[in-house]
This record gives structure tokens, C-alpha cells and sequence, in this order.
């Protein structure tokens, strides 16, 4: 149904996109102005817009396949800032012709067009490219986070996070690397994914068997900890989007046997005593538990744990934060948001969620949500960072 509600707004989207193009190329190179031209480039328009349409429906045929693929990310970021900046040309074109003291002439005049055209598409170049750049510079943020109970070996602890890695198309071996590389720079106790490891396709990962051996250097006192989130199951998508199926999602033993090899221990609604001191719980995504899994309430996986001692609870989707304080976790952490990604998501994702990205307490648990190292969609990122975490935890009887 939403394919169906989308589809007639893409179509209109792009007919604007096309036919603002056309009028300012025409506007700059007036022999351009022919039906060849015209076709040409709509036609050129058209084969980048139905290109997520196109890597949906097409076999995996190797490189040919992954070039379609990662080209329809991009597409969809351009496409996303090309009808910002152009809409945005037009509202002030239209503001500026109806302001007495701005001469009517100077707003209609083909020069003012031109100028105005060129500022466009400076802003769609400079904004994509920036979003592309942006994404591969995984950036190290710091939270301090003290919990009120003693834990028995340690008066402090180091935990590196890391979430929404999206492994697959867009992101491979050089940001894996880099991600490895900061957090074996935290010299962490414990090292947490916060889900969303794969992005939907176990097949799209170029080079797995380089990844697994990269993931296996990481370094940590205690081991690697992760979850599964929404996107760690077999199902197709377009333009990152999943569709409903009357089959419930599975993950593959390709993704489950991926990181075993990979040295990380997978918690599904499970919980792990580390070192006699402290607790590391993971969760079943909200969205998509496996069609073999069903999901805890918080009371459910934790009652059994020893509340005297520290409860850390791994969740993809930071949810349900009152009823995991109420149940006796002390830190939950996420990741899922992305902080918006995309200028201007970014704006927005606040409204959405308790905690969209950063710290919040809820009562004597704090909640600590990353934006991630990789991309959902467009592979952009635009006033959003990638990011390690690393927290510096602090107990009762470090106080």
C-alpha cells in the first residue's frame, strides 16, 4: 500500500526535477534548448530514478549488481537535496518578484535565473558530496556515567559502543577497519554492537571472510556483546525500506555462523555475568524477532539477575526506557536512530524518540542511544555524525 501511495509523488517529484533542469540548461546554453536535448536527459534522469526500483528486482550478478545497487543509495540522497534546493529556489524566486523595493525586472531577468540556478546547483553538488564524505569519517564520542551500586572487581569500567553497521552494499572493509582501529584506541573492558550489524542482505557484504578476520582484532578485557536489530534478517528492500510479507523475517545462518567466526557473542533476550561483578543483557529487536523468537517484556528478562550487582541491557530501538528502569537495568544502550542521518531528519528525529541520540536518565537508569557507524538509504550523511562511543562508567563504590 505505501509503494502504491509513493509511486504517483515520485512521478511528480521528478517531472519538477526534470523540467526546472531543462528550463535553467536552456536558460545558460541556448542551443541546448532542442527535443534531442530533452530526451536525453530526461532520460538519463529517469534510468538514475528507477534504479532502486531496478537493484530490487535485480539477480545478484556480481559487480554489475553491486554498481546498480550503490548507485540507487546515491541517487537517493541527490534526489532528496535536489527537490529541497530547487522548491527552496522557486519559494524565494516567487517572494522576492512580490517585495516593492526589488525591481520586477531585475527578479524576471534571465540573468537573476541563471545565478539563482547556479546557486542550486552548487548547493545539491556541495551537499551531496559533503553527505558522502561526511559518512566515511567515523568520528569517537565520550559520555561519563556513574551507577549508584558497587560492582564487586571494578570501581570503573570502560565500554566502547558501536551500533547500525549496516554491513552490506555501502559499507564494507575500509570503515570496519577504522571502526576496529578506535575502539582497540579505548582500550575498552567490554565492547557492545547495538544491532543492525547487517543491512538485510548477508550476500551483499563484499568480502566477507576480510571483514570476520577485521572484527576478530578487536580488542576488550571481556569480549564482544551484541543484538540483533530490524535490519539483521533475510528480506528484501528498496531504498533501504523493508516491505511487510506474510512471512516472518529470518536471519540465515550466514549471519549467526558471521559472528561466531567474528569472535562476538550474540545475546537474545539472554543475559551474561561478566567476571562475577556485572550483567550484560541483550534484547530481540522490536520490530523484527526472528520467526523462531518472541520477545521479552524487560520484567520477563531480567527478574531472574541478581539486582545487587550492575545490569547492562543491549537494545536496537531505545523503547520501552521507563519499563527497563522499572524492571532494574541500570545502563541501556542503542543505537537504531541514526540521529536523523540526513539533513534535515536530523531536525525532526527528536520528536520521535524519549532519547533520539545522546545521554537521558530515567530514573536510576541512564540511556545512551549512538548514531552509528553506517547508513540506512542514501549513502549521505549531512549534519550527523558517525560515531564510536566509548563510556566511562563509574559504580557506587568509586564514589
Amino acid at each position: 500500500m505505501f509503494t502504491i501511495l509513493i509511486m504517483p509523488v515520485y512521478a511528480l517529484l521528478l517531472f519538477y526535477i526534470i523540467k526546472r533542469t531543462l528550463k535553467w540548461i536552456g536558460e545558460c546554453i541556448s542551443p541546448l534548448k532542442t527535443k534531442w536535448f530533452t530526451i536525453v536527459l530526461s532520460v538519463i534522469i529517469v534510468l538514475f530514478a528507477v534504479s532502486p526500483l531496478v537493484a530490487f528486482f535485480m539477480p545478484d550478478i556480481g559487480a554489475v549488481t553491486r554498481i546498480v545497487r550503490r548507485t540507487s543509495t546515491y541517487w537517493l540522497g541527490v534526489l532528496l537535496y535536489a527537490v529541497i534546493f530547487i522548491f527552496s529556489a522557486d519559494i524565494i524566486s516567487i517572494i522576492l518578484k512580490r517585495i516593492k523595493f526589488f525591481k520586477k525586472s531585475t527578479a524576471n531577468s534571465r540573468r537573476a535565473f541563471i545565478v539563482l540556478g547556479v546557486c542550486v546547483t552548487i548547493a545539491i553538488s556541495g551537499m551531496s558530496l559533503y553527505g558522502r564524505i561526511n559518512a566515511s569519517n567515523i568520528k569517537t564520542k565520550s559520555y561519563d556515567v556513574t551507577i549508584n551500586k558497587e560492582c564487586k572487581t571494578h570501581s570503573e569500567l570502560t565500554i566502547a559502543l558501536v551500533a547500525d553497521l549496516h554491513l552490506g552494499y555501502s559499507i564494507g572493509f575500509e570503515m570496519m577497519q577504522d571502526m576496529v582501529n578506535k575502539i582497540n584506541s579505548m582500550n575498552a573492558d567490554v565492547v557492545v554492537i547495538a544491532g543492525d550489524i547487517f543491512d538485510n542482505d548477508y550476500n551483499a557484504i563484499y568480502q566477507p571472510e576480510k571483514i570476520i578476520e577485521c572484527l576478530k582484532g578487536i580488542k576488550s578485557n571481556y569480549g564482544v556483546y551484541a543484538c540483533y536489530g530490524n535490519h539483521d534478517v533475510e528480506e528484501n528492500i528498496i531504498a533501504g525500506f523493508t516491505f511487510k510479507s506474510i512471512y516472518a523475517p529470518t536471519s540465515g545462518e550466514k549471519m549467526d555462523n558471521f559472528l561466531k567466526r567474528a569472535g562476538i557473542r550474540l545475546l537474545r533476550d539472554e543475559s551474561v555475568l561478566i567476571d562475577n561483578s556485572f550483567y550484560i543483557a541483550g534484547r530481540v529487536d522490536y520490530f523484527k524477532p526472528r520467526k523462531e523468537e518472541k520477545r521479552k517484556t524487560p520484567y520477563e528478562l531480567l527478574r531472574d539477575l541478581d539486582k545487587t550487582r550492575p545490569v547492562i541491557v543491549i537494545d536496537h530501538q531505545p523503547r520501552e526506557l521507563q519499563m527497563l528502569a522499572d524492571a532494574g537495568a541500570d545502563l541501556d544502550l542503542s543505537g537504531h536512530t541514526h540521529d536523523g542521518q540526513m539533513f534535515p531528519g536530523n531536525l525532526f528525529i527528536d520528536f520521535f524518540w524519549e532519547n533520539a541520540c545522546g545521554k537521558v536518565k530515567k530514573d536510576n537508569m541512564t540511556s545512551i542511544v549512538t548514531s552509528g557507524v553506517g547508513l540506512f538509504g542514501p549513502n549521505m550523511r549531512t549534519f550527523t555524525d558517525s560515531e564510536v562511543v566509548k563510556l566511562n562508567v563509574r559504580f557506587n563504590n568509586a564514589i
